[in-house]
């Protein structure tokens, strides 16, 4: 490959990470003079990729969108979890992409290198899923698209927004994050109207609309988005400190009874134990029931009332007769 080729392939991929790049910083990264950079960009437009450039001082560039999807350069990282990624989405949370992942998911692999299909095939070989239907709402898959490239660009945008009493609201916000919580998806933004920080349930936005206005990015009062939607969720709903004392050492309670490291103390090779946080009683009722070691109940005085309604629950499917309901 000559150097050129190998340049143009590498201004390609930088053009296609994101949405803007100055003359300057594109010479930089390439190593090269802008003049040359300039010169790049038109053997680009004549390949037909569609590479817009801003007027001004220092100028800028954009790969646009085509008339058709030209090639896109993806390294082997990328490739791989392309590939997974493509397959997790024919059994996913979004809704209606299930068809076009698996036809994208065919073309990929016709593609790959064999040392990467191998890495694909091992990974895959290996894990089994659970099938059936998703847990919880799915999410619009343009609404998904929509508010993801919003963030990427730093552009204001409007929606409707439906809270947990199906009141709706219009919104005009900043975009910071998407934030995917296992069977649910949030946006984290800045929200202008009631100029504070916000977290919203994608599955209750409706009609985002990209206004064109970019907007500076601002400081998240988190250490990421992923930590701030953990504690707006905390907040929302009160969470409750329990403690069991458990008699199973803290080996092996770790992969039964899912917790933090620093939830379990260890009291010896015996027994340990679990202080862990929870919105629900009730199923931390349940879930230290499925345990398969003995335990007591050291705070809060309400688990152990818990405990007692869930097994005369339990006891009364089961068809004990003697076991009457609660009051």
């Amino acid at each position: 490959m000559t150097e050129t080729a190998a340049r143009l392939l590498q201004l390609l991929s930088l053009l296609q990470t994101r949405r803007e790049w100055t003359g300057p910083e594109l010479a930089d990264r390439l190593g090269v003079t802008v003049r040359t950079v300039r010169r790049d960009i038109e053997r680009l437009r004549e390949l037909e990729y569609p590479v817009h450039a801003s007027l001004g001082s220092v100028g800028g560039y954009r790969l646009e969108a085509g008339t058709d999807l030209p090639p896109l350069l993806l390294d082997d990282e990328e490739a791989v979890a392309i590939t997974l990624g493509l397959r997790s989405a024919a059994q996913g949370s979004v809704a209606g992409i299930e068809e076009s992942a698996a036809r994208a998911l065919v073309k990929l692999q016709q593609v790959l290198p064999s040392r990467l299909r191998g890495r694909v095939d091992a990974i895959d070989s290996a894990t089994v899923s659970l099938g059936g239907p998703a847990a919880g709402p799915r999410v619009d898959p343009e609404t998904l698209v929509v508010l993801a490239a919003a963030a990427r660009d730093g552009e204001r945008i409007r929606f409707r927004y439906r809270d947990k009493s199906d009141a709706e609201t219009k919104r005009f916000a900043e975009p910071h994050s998407l934030v995917s919580a296992g069977r649910r998806w949030y946006l984290v933004a800045w929200d202008i109207d009631r100029a504070d920080w916000r977290t919203f349930r994608l599955d209750r936005i409706d009609a985002p609309f990209p206004t064109g206005v970019r907007c500076a990015p601002r400081e998240l009062p988190a250490e990421d988005a992923a930590a701030f939607v953990t504690a707006q969720l905390a907040h929302a709903r009160p969470m409750r400190t329990v403690v069991f004392l458990v008699h199973a050492s803290a080996e092996q309670l770790a992969d039964t009874f899912r917790v933090r490291p620093e939830e379990v103390e260890p009291i010896d090779e015996h027994s340990c134990l679990i202080r862990t946080s929870a919105d629900s009683l009730e199923w931390t009722a349940v879930r230290i029931a499925h345990l398969n070691v003995e335990f007591e109940v050291r705070e809060p005085p309400e688990m152990k009332r818990m405990l007692h309604e869930v097994g005369a629950k339990l006891l009364r499917a089961a068809g004990n007769p003697q076991v009457a309901s609660p009051d």
